[in-house]
């Protein structure tokens, strides 16, 4: 038996990632939990590349989670991602599948993987003025009597010393938080493109998009009663084709300044990807240009291992 108890599927936009978690759902009775910080929204479909129909195979659509869960205008977070990652991934396991965790959000990937449960623990100003004149030294004192204590190695400033101790009496203040987290252990497994081919095939995306209906995707959440910056907030196609619409931008410069900063994008998601190998995760990289049969043959023999 594997010693892996989910596989993620990582990789830059437009890598084909979706397909092959699908592929791979389908013949390892599998199902998708996506780690994409903007498919969780309603309504905002063509623009964060849903590709909705990626997730049928030969007729047949795989189950996928944590797309669509919340309205268009709020302001999902890590936390939450945690937390509905836990409730689908625990249901997954019930159910005797394979959980498969598939997308390019880089925080949203190491929060799952990292193995520890993140708390949104608010300031505390009373304290942190109390802790203020403290050297390291002092901080470091005050932290060691906690008895939920991390590594102090991580504590290398007075600022990340108080907010050590800031996080700690708010557990010992709310015995009752849930710090649960499942005992993850996944294979991890990149798609990637040669830089020119990533490019090329993000252009073409982009071409394709326009012409399936994105900007009056973007128009129709103007006219629900979103409000520009709550839409330039979500950045990316949002951001340039609100920018269109209110007549900020030409459509000309709308398309090119957009294609830039998907290609500046994409390029920061593979950064994150090199950094989380050098902190120690082992990413199997496959060459998105192999047969998709073959993409899932490898990761299955991986698995096997």
């Amino acid at each position: 038996m594997s010693p892996h108890n989910l596989i993620t599927i990582l990789g830059a936009t437009a890598s084909g990632k979706t397909s092959v978690a699908s592929h791979l759902a389908l013949k390892m009775n599998g199902e998708i939990i996506s780690a994409d910080s903007r498919q969780i929204y309603r309504g905002m479909d063509i623009g964060t590349g849903k590709d909705i129909d990626d997730y049928t195979v030969y007729n047949k659509t795989i189950p996928h989670h944590l797309i669509d869960i919340v309205d268009a205008g709020y302001q999902y977070n890590v936390f939450e991602y945690q937390r509905d990652f836990i409730k689908v991934y625990d249901g997954i396991i019930a159910r005797n599948k394979l959980p498969i965790m598939c997308g390019g959000s880089g925080l949203y990937l190491e929060a799952i993987l990292k193995g520890y449960k993140l708390i949104q623990v608010p300031v505390n100003d009373k304290l942190r003025d109390k802790l203020t004149d403290k050297s390291l030294d002092e901080l470091g004192d005050i932290l060691k009597q906690h008895k939920r204590l991390h590594n102090i190695s991580d504590v290398d400033t007075c600022k990340r010393a108080i907010r050590a101790i800031e996080i700690e009496e708010h557990y010992t203040n709310h015995p009752q938080i849930d710090t649960y987290f499942p005992d993850i252990n996944s294979l991890i497994v990149g798609v990637k493109f040669d830089r020119n081919s990533r490019r090329q095939r993000i252009t073409k995306r982009l071409k394709s998009r326009l012409n399936e209906g994105m900007v009056e995707e973007v128009k129709a959440l103007l006219d629900n009663g979103l409000s520009p910056e709550d839409l330039i907030y979500y950045g990316l196609e949002y951001k340039f084709i609100t920018l269109y619409l209110t007549g900020k931008l030409s459509y000309e410069e709308m398309f090119n300044q957009l294609e830039t900063a998907i290609h500046q994008f994409s390029k920061r998601q593979m950064t994150w990807f090199r950094r989380m190998e050098k902190q120690g995760f082992d990413i199997k990289w496959l060459d998105g240009y192999m047969p998709t049969n073959e993409k899932v043959d490898r990761i299955i023999e991986w698995y096997n291992k």
